[in-house]
C-alpha cells in the first residue's frame, strides 16, 4: 500500500485504537484522556505507515495554516544572531507548524517592512515574529497586528506587543563581577556609540557593579567607539594610555575587544598577565579563536527564537493571551563565558 493510500483507520488498526483515539492523539487533542503507552503506539504506528495528518482538513477545522512568518531585520545574514531562526524553526516544528522568512534591512522604510509583513498575512500565516539582528526599539508596521505577533530582541516605539530581550544589565554585571572576583580593582569600559538600549544598560550595569564593590564608578575610565575592531582598537589605546591604567578591561561586544587584543600588544602588555578583559555577545568565531581566548558573555539569540514561537504558538491556540504579557518585555538572561583572558593582576 502506497503512502498516499495511507488512512486513519489504517493507523487506529495497527496500533489496535479507535479512529477518534488516533485523531486526538495526532491533533495533540488537549482534553482527551488517553495513556502515554497509548499516544507512543498511536505515534509508533503513524510513522510506521508514513502517515501525516492532513494539512489541508486540519486548516478547514481549526481555521489554522500551520504557518508562522518571521520578519528578518538583517539576521538571516548575521551568523551568530541567525540562532534566532534556528531557535524559532525548531520550536515551531516540534510544535507541528513551519517558519516562513522575508528578510529585510533595519535601513528599510516603514512602508516597504509593511509590504514584507503584508506578503506573510497574504500566505495566510497564523502568527508572526518580528526580530531585528541586535536589541534595539523599533517603529511596527501597523498590519503586525492584524495576527499574534511577538517581538524578537527589540521592544516596540509608541506601542505595546510582546517582547522577549536579552537581559543588558545582568549580562555586564557578570562580566564585571568576573573581573572584581580575579582580584581587579581599577576597570574600564570599552562602550559603543549608537544610541541603542545594549549601549546604556551595559554602561549601567558596569557602574552598579562597581558601586556595590565600593569602588567609585564615576571615576572608573570609559571610552565610546564604534563598536567594530577598530572602534576597540581606537578606545583601549586611550584608556592604556593613562597614567594610572586600568587591569581589567570590559568591552561593548567580542570585536571591540579584538581591537583591545591589539592594542595591547602594540603597547607590550600580555593578556591576560598585564591586562584581563572581558567581551559581550560570544561571537565564536572571534572569542573562541582569539589568544588566549576570550571570556565573554553569552547572548540568548536561540533561547529568544525558541521562547518567542513557543509562546506566539500559544497564542494562535489560544492557551494565552499576548496582551497581558506585552505590559513588560520578557528579559532572558546572558550567561558567562569563561575562557582564558582573565586572571590576577599583578601586585
Amino acid at each position: 500500500m502506497s503512502n498516499k493510500n495511507i488512512g486513519i483507520k489504517d493507523v487506529a488498526v495497527a496500533a489496535g485504537v479507535s479512529v477518534t483515539t488516533v485523531s486526538h492523539v495526532l491533533n495533540d487533542v488537549s482534553y482527551a484522556r488517553i495513556s502515554p503507552v497509548t499516544r507512543d503506539k498511536v505515534r509508533s504506528a503513524a510513522e510506521e505507515l508514513g502517515y501525516g495528518p492532513n494539512r489541508l482538513a486540519q486548516a478547514l477545522r481549526t481555521q489554522r495554516t500551520g504557518m508562522l512568518g518571521l520578519v528578518s531585520e538583517d539576521i538571516a545574514t548575521t551568523p551568530h544572531a541567525g540562532r534566532i531562526i534556528l531557535g524559532a524553526d525548531e520550536a515551531a516544528k516540534a510544535r507541528g507548524y513551519n517558519l516562513m522568512i522575508i528578510n529585510t534591512s533595519g535601513s528599510a522604510s516603514l512602508a516597504s517592512r509593511q509590504a514584507d509583513v503584508e506578503a506573510l498575512l497574504e500566505h495566510q500565516v497564523d502568527g508572526i515574529l518580528y526580530a531585528t539582528m541586535y536589541h534595539r526599539n523599533v517603529e511596527l508596521p501597523a498590519n503586525l497586528g492584524s495576527v499574534p505577533s511577538v517581538l524578537v530582541d527589540s521592544v516596540a516605539t509608541g506601542g505595546n506587543i510582546t517582547a522577549v530581550i536579552p537581559d543588558e544589565i545582568g549580562g555586564a554585571r557578570s562580566a564585571v563581577r568576573a573581573l572584581l572576583e580575579a582580584g581587579h580593582t581599577r576597570i574600564g569600559f570599552i562602550n559603543n556609540t549608537d544610541d541603542v538600549p545594549a549601549t546604556r544598560h551595559r554602561l549601567r550595569g558596569f557602574r552598579t557593579t562597581l558601586t556595590e564593590a565600593g569602588l567609585d564608578s564615576e571615576a572608573a575610565p570609559v571610552e565610546s567607539e564604534v563598536s567594530e575592531v577598530q572602534g576597540g582598537y581606537e578606545a583601549a589605546r586611550r584608556i592604556l594610555a593613562r597614567k594610572n591604567r586600568p587591569t581589567g578591561l570590559f568591552c561593548y561586544n567580542d570585536r571591540m575587544a579584538m581591537g583591545a587584543y591589539r592594542a595591547a600588544a602594540e603597547l607590550g602588555l600580555s593578556i591576560p598577565a598585564d591586562l584581563s578583559v572581558v567581551g559581550f555577545d560570544d561571537q565564536e568565531l572571534i572569542a573562541a579563536n582569539l589568544h588566549p581566548g576570550l571570556t565573554t558573555v553569552a547572548l540568548p539569540h536561540y533561547e529568544m527564537g525558541a521562547w518567542a514561537t513557543e509562546h506566539l504558538i500559544d497564542a494562535v491556540e489560544g492557551k494565552t493571551d499576548l496582551t497581558l504579557m506585552a505590559l513588560h518585555p520578557t528579559i532572558l538572561s546572558c550567561p558567562l563565558v569563561r575562557r582564558d583572558s582573565i586572571t590576577a593582576p599583578r601586585q
